[in-house]
This record gives structure tokens, C-alpha cells and sequence, in this order.
């Protein structure tokens, strides 16, 4: 092969990656709208119930104008092929907990809770959730309150916690990189890709995430700690806190998984002020002693 024709390859590849991803995104965004339209309908029309008999507290939180469409992530959790024993959403703003949609209200009369919290950030999504978990002995699954999630999202959790009980499982992880004896930036942390438990492994709540029973335990422990250490960053305390106790982190398919978005919810998002802005690094730097970098070492983690 000539130079001309090598040189010539890797650009009609790049060019070929790009346009498959743009035709992904595109899909995606059609199928959100599709499923949208779907949800909206059983939400005013089903009676069925939204809770069942799968092994697990569902709980997430929304804020702001993500409060007015939450419901359609609640449906889409509810429509799958199982159903958890208690499915809870958190509000922290009382007047709009008082003034909740009509949407929420059908919901709440199928089995929904809904219930007021003090304002924890994004540590409202597990925090206020722990006491019911645990006082049921049952692993927490949360979720995030602006994406439409597939109907074996939680069958497929329930059936990772099945065979791997003590570990962390989730739909997306990254692992925690190393440079220097320090941990390296954020950004720079490659996504996870084999089904290996592992401390290195680092879960992100958006694609939902099952808690061990012992996991909640430790973090009950901790109590209120993150307010003064790590107030906007849940998925690094929780991280830290698994690290501490010694429970790992497992991804339950090979290839990380966002799920759909709903239409118009990304303009409220912690995503540009801890990844754009550094805000990561800083709550990592810390949080994170020589001790726990011993331990993530010692798990594997990758040096970059």
C-alpha cells in the first residue's frame, strides 16, 4: 500500500466514526420523542400500579423545571418488566413539593411516593432514602430524573445484585486513573470496559446504579459528612465511601449505557461547573489521602 493510501484511510475512518455517531445521536433523539409521546398517554390513562415485587427501593430527586416532565422517567421505571417494592421521589422546594403536577398526583394514586427533603444537592437522590432501605434490609437503586429508561433497566440490576451481592452495580462506570502517586484529572479517567468488580471502578449515577444493603450502611455512617466535604459531587463521595469500606464497583455490561434524555431537561446540569470547570478534580483532591490511592493501586487502577 502506498503512503498516499494510508495517509488517504484514516481520514475517510474518522470522517466515517463521526457520521455514525451523528446518525446514533439523531436516532436517539427520535426515539426519545417517540417514547415521550408514549409515556405521556399512560401517564393519563393507566391504573396500573407503579410498584411490585422486585427486590429494591427505587429513589431519585428533581429540581426546577425537570419537576414539571419527572414524571415521564417515573413512568418509563414503571412500565418495565419488573417493578420495585417502593419507588420514592425526593422534592426539597416545599412549594412546589405543595404544588406538584397533575402527572405526579396520578402517579402518587397508583403507588408513588412522593416526599419532602431538606436540600442535600444531588446527594437528595439516596440520602433521604437510606432509612427506608435499610429498615426494609433491601439494596437502593437510583436514578436520574431526566432520562427515559428501558424496560429491563431494573430487572437488569436486580439480576446483577443476584450474582454479585456486595458489589456496587451499575450501567456506566469509568475507572479511576493515576499519575504521580496522585489521582489524574477527571477528564482524563477511561470509561470502564469488562464486567470485573474492582475499587478502580468508578460508577456515574446517571444510568442507574444498585446499592448493597452494606453499602447504605456505611453511608448512614458517614451521616451529613459530605455537606462540608463534597456538597455537589454525590458520585465521588459515594465512590470514596465505597473505597473506604472495601465494597467494589462492578459495570453490568461490557459497554457503558446512557440512556435516552428527555427532550429539554439538559439546561439544568451539574455536568459543565464538575467536569468543564474542574470541580471534580478539586472534591477528588480532597477527599482522596495516600491511603486510598494505595488501595486503588492495588485494585489496578491505570497510570496516564
Amino acid at each position: 500500500m502506498t503512503n498516499d493510501a494510508r495517509t488517504g484511510s484514516a481520514p475517510r475512518a474518522s470522517t466515517l466514526r463521526k457520521a455514525y455517531r451523528r446518525a446514533r445521536k439523531v436516532a436517539k433523539r427520535a426515539s426519545s420523542h417517540v417514547g415521550l409521546a408514549v409515556l405521556r398517554l399512560r401517564n393519563r390513562f393507566s391504573k396500573a400500579s407503579v410498584i411490585g415485587e422486585a427486590p429494591a427501593v427505587v429513589s431519585l430527586t428533581s429540581y426546577g423545571t425537570r419537576i414539571d416532565t419527572v414524571a415521564y422517567t417515573i413512568e418509563s421505571i414503571a412500565a418495565g418488566t419488573v417493578r420495585p417494592k417502593l419507588l420514592v421521589l425526593w422534592l426539597d422546594d416545599r412549594e412546589r413539593f405543595q404544588t406538584r403536577p397533575a402527572a405526579l398526583r396520578r402517579l402518587e394514586r397508583r403507588g408513588l411516593q412522593v416526599r419532602l427533603s431538606e436540600n442535600l444537592g444531588p446527594h437528595t437522590k439516596y440520602f433521604p432514602a437510606l432509612g427506608l432501605a435499610l429498615d426494609a434490609d433491601l439494596p437502593l437503586v437510583t436514578a436520574d430524573d431526566d432520562l427515559l429508561y428501558p424496560v429491563g433497566w431494573l430487572a437488569g440490576l436486580v439480576a446483577a445484585g443476584r450474582d454479585h451481592p456486595e458489589v456496587v452495580n451499575c450501567y456506566r462506570a469509568s475507572v479511576v486513573a493515576l499519575r504521580g502517586g496522585h489521582v489524574a484529572p477527571y477528564a482524563e479517567w477511561p470509561r470502564c470496559r469488562d464486567l470485573s468488580p474492582s475499587a478502580a471502578n468508578f460508577a456515574t449515577g446517571v444510568s442507574g446504579v444498585r446499592y448493597p444493603v452494606s453499602m447504605l450502611s456505611a453511608l448512614a455512617e458517614r451521616g451529613t459528612e459530605f455537606v462540608d466535604r463534597c456538597a455537589r459531587a454525590d458520585d465521588i463521595w459515594l465512590h470514596w465511601v465505597a473505597l473506604r469500606a472495601g465494597i467494589e464497583v462492578r459495570q453490568v455490561d461490557r459497554r457503558a449505557r446512557h440512556f435516552p434524555l428527555i427532550p429539554g431537561t439538559q439546561r439544568e446540569t451539574l455536568v459543565a461547573e464538575n467536569v468543564g470547570h474542574g470541580a471534580n478534580d478539586r472534591y477528588v483532591a480532597g477527599l482522596y489521602e495516600p491511603e486510598d490511592i494505595a488501595r486503588l493501586a492495588a485494585a489496578g487502577a491505570p497510570e496516564v
